[in-house]
């Protein structure tokens, strides 16, 4: 069933409406607040030039770096999406109704958001809590959103159409973005402004959503075998079939592989960049603010910018061009020198030609390379490769500041994601691949 413009609007607005918790929440506040209500819990009291090291909490009896609380918890929140997202895709492609889909895991993720107002004091295990909550609802958010594409675009215009739903999507949160850096400039810095600027991620990523479900369509799925039982036992037993299902494609999976390694050490810098500026570099969040808006704008001219070249040279050229654009940023990252602020925003336009394209182009690749009628299935497996594999890299950068105390440790760390990645993706055979999952493969990969 073609897809209509207004359809395609409505696929790109969920980007527009999701990308606010993207870019304020995680690109910008709960890094630096979550680690700030740490640090009081671990009963910290040095002045804002110190690191604190020497503060621990203690959760569950483990002794844990106060530093190292958000990366571990980002860790955290990825491993439990592990055992979810399957399952949230197997169920999406035998529901008739992937908009309430969308629409409940969207409101999970929108209310855990309004709940950061309440996260004061030395409440860190109540943030943390709902920063998990809110993002598993964002990661399955995204499954379902993202099962939508094969459905509203043939593959010959998927590149552009998953290209300008990032790009849109990029712009959504910029605009957020800028909202708040107003606010922050009107009311000043503080706890109680940074939590309404969380709240106000919630509002703007609610709002939009309801734009977006009634705009999107409703479609029957498309003919599998029977498995019996309700939807939830049926996605169950779904997901076991697709996971003996996923060894008839050898390929897919390959790249799978390939993504999932570069992929984690690009979520990596994405969460853990604001606390490397703050907590590293020495700079204020309303700098680190600015320079997140900066790259918000400059990656949606990346992400067609790079669109266009998929059309010119081939997705896959593109991306691993992209990924050795990624090793010269995390480099430049490493020498970056403390307390320059115009260094770090020339850093992070150069981080937004290559953050959007990357990624787009990616999901625009895995598309090809779904089996018809497995769209929602497949898509959960590459949510867990895009979120919920991603908790190596915060774990190795936790690990590291937690052994030296030393965030640029962590950050060269990173760069072992990055070039094994490349070559892993090298060395996948993408038209045999495409061709391997009963597609055709475009003209020029």
């Amino acid at each position: 069933m073609e897809s209509t413009r207004r359809e395609r609007v409505g696929w790109y607005f969920y980007g527009w409406a999701d990308h606010a918790f993207y870019t304020t929440v995680t690109a910008v506040v709960i890094a630096p607040y979550l680690t700030g209500i740490a640090k009081v819990a671990a009963g910290c009291t040095a002045s804002s030039d110190d690191k604190c090291a020497g503060g621990y909490l203690h959760p569950l009896g483990l002794k844990i770096a106060a530093g190292s609380f958000y990366p571990y918890l980002v860790t955290l929140a990825v491993i439990l999406s592990v055992v979810t997202l399957p399952v949230v895709g197997a169920i999406a492609d035998r529901s008739t109704h992937k908009r309430k889909l969308l629409g409940v895991f969207a409101g999970i993720g929108v209310l855990a958001t309004f709940g950061f107002y309440f996260v004061t004091g030395d409440r860190y295990l109540l943030g943390g809590a709902l920063f998990i909550l809110a993002t598993m609802g964002l990661s399955a958010g995204a499954v379902v959103y993202n099962s939508f594409l094969p459905q509203l675009a043939a593959p010959e215009r998927r590149d552009m159409v998953s290209s300008i739903g990032w790009s849109l999507g990029y712009i959504g949160g910029g605009l957020h973005l800028a909202l708040c850096l107003a606010a922050f400039t009107v009311f000043g810095i503080s706890g109680t402004s940074t939590r309404w600027v969380m709240v106000s991620a919630g509002v703007w990523w609610g709002l939009f959503t309801v734009v977006s479900l009634v705009r999107l369509r409703d479609r029957p799925p498309i003919e599998f075998a029977e498995l019996g039982g309700n939807r939830l036992t049926a996605g169950f037993k779904q997901l076991g079939h697709t996971l003996r299902d996923l060894r008839k494609y050898p390929l897919t999976l390959f790249f799978l592989g390939a993504y999932l390694i570069y992929n984690d050490g690009i979520q990596t810098v994405i969460s853990q960049a604001s606390l490397y500026a703050t907590e590293e570099l020495g700079l204020q969040t309303g700098t680190l603010a600015t320079t997140i808006l900066v790259i918000q704008f400059v990656a949606f001219g990346g992400a067609l910018s790079l669109g266009q070249l998929a059309k010119r040279i081939g997705a896959w050229k593109t991306v691993l061009l992209s990924l050795i654009l990624w090793i010269g940023v995390v480099l430049t990252a490493f020498w970056l020198p403390a307390h320059n602020p115009v260094a770090f925003m020339l850093l992070g336009a150069a981080l937004g030609l290559v953050l959007g394209g990357s990624q787009a182009l990616s999901r625009s690749l895995f598309s090809q390379l779904i089996p018809r009628g497995k769209e929602g299935e497949y898509f959960g497996f590459y949510a867990l490769a895009d979120k919920g594999m991603s908790w190596l890299g915060p774990l190795v950068f936790g690990l590291t500041y937690q052994s030296t105390h030393n965030y640029r440790s962590g950050i060269v760390m990173l760069l072992i994601f990055f070039v094994v990645g490349f070559f892993a993706l090298l060395a996948v055979p993408m038209r045999r691949a495409i061709v391997a999952s009963g597609n055709v493969p475009p003209q020029v990969l």
